[in-house]
């Protein structure tokens, strides 16, 4: 059931839009609410998705249900070992009978790019995606092509898998606005997962498991909109800050948050509260979001990962150690 094509308020639409949202998704994938809601609020925050969990958790069914729900255009590209930039941008192709050259275009021109396995590719053909996830064009022949406003890649990987794969870059992995993992389902969850195989549910097919459009295209845009229009207290960009500067002065931390992983945590914050009908960002939003935003950012010294402290754990503890406004 889509929502009437108007322009969302926080009041009773945004509630409303994310209750459907959820309630569509659903039909196709079980439990797993809070990875629906962080991986709406990075496409409401404007960014991309590095989506991390082992074979067989739904990542690719999720993404082609979110795609469905907001009616955006759907690409999924698995990534492989010989895998060249022009597999994903697209060539030039020479036309004789035109005496010109026409561009064939490639699986990035769409709304929703599935980057399947990404770490499965080497870095030459990674780093194309750098552009167009970072300027939303890609440039071929030296002629730039703009990609479309709702543009939005989910990139996938395993994190048990080592053979065979290519560590992604620091520069690769900071245009992710988030790392979000996947994990196992809760025991009620599988429970009802095996009841829908049983009855004969098929996730290659969206449309005969009832999965619809919800939201207009013009008001997947209104989302991102009324995030923008979200209110900031100054207290809060001071305490993004300190959390930030937090990362590089901690001496657990080797490498902390740059001032880009801040403005991804306060965009990010402001499409939570956005979410939740709310018209400021509260320092819970910001707390909501630092693991997914930075634990893809942080890279931990050595003696702490020998003394078996994790991302997770790091984050955690700045969270308790930084000050929160009131």
């Amino acid at each position: 059931m889509s929502i009437p094509a108007r322009q969302l308020s926080f009041e009773q639409d945004l509630p409303r839009a994310l209750a459907a949202l959820r309630a569509e998704i659903a039909k196709a994938v079980v439990g797993q609410q809070s990875t629906v809601t962080e991986l709406l609020a990075a496409y409401i925050a404007g960014g991309h998705v590095l989506l991390e969990g082992v074979p067989g958790v739904a990542k690719t069914l999720l993404a082609k249900s979110l795609a469905r729900c907001l009616d955006l255009s759907f690409t999924r590209v698995q990534f492989t070992p010989d895998l060249m930039p022009a597999d994903i941008l697209g060539t030039s192709i020479w036309r004789p009978h035109e005496q010109t050259f026409k561009l064939a275009k490639g699986p990035v021109f769409t709304e929703v790019l599935l980057a399947d396995e990404i770490n499965r590719t080497p870095p030459k053909t990674q780093a194309a995606l750098l552009e167009a996830m970072e300027e939303r064009q890609v440039t071929i022949d030296g002629q730039a092509h703009p990609l479309g406003r709702h543009f939005f890649v989910i990139a996938t990987q395993n994190p048990l898998e080592l053979e065979g794969t290519y560590p992604l870059p620091e520069a690769q992995t900071d245009r992710f606005l988030m790392k979000i993992r996947i994990g196992y389902p809760e025991a009620a969850d599988e429970a009802e997962i095996l009841r829908r195989a049983h009855a004969g549910f098929d996730g290659h097919d969206l449309q005969a498991a009832g999965v619809g459009k919800v939201l207009e295209r013009d008001q997947a845009i209104a989302l991102r909109q009324a995030a923008l229009s979200v209110k900031v207290e100054e207290s809060l960009f001071a305490y993004v800050a300190s959390l930030c500067r937090a990362t590089r002065q901690s001496p657990r931390v080797r490498i902390g948050a740059s001032p880009r992983a801040g403005i991804a945590l306060l965009l990010s914050a402001k499409a939570v509260a956005a979410l939740e009908a709310k018209p400021f960002v509260t320092p819970d939003d910001v707390k909501a979001v630092a693991r997914p935003v930075l634990r893809h950012r942080l890279t931990l010294k050595s003696e702490a990962e020998i003394e078996g402290l994790t991302v997770e754990d790091a984050v955690g503890q700045i969270l308790d150690e930084v000050e929160v406004p009131r």
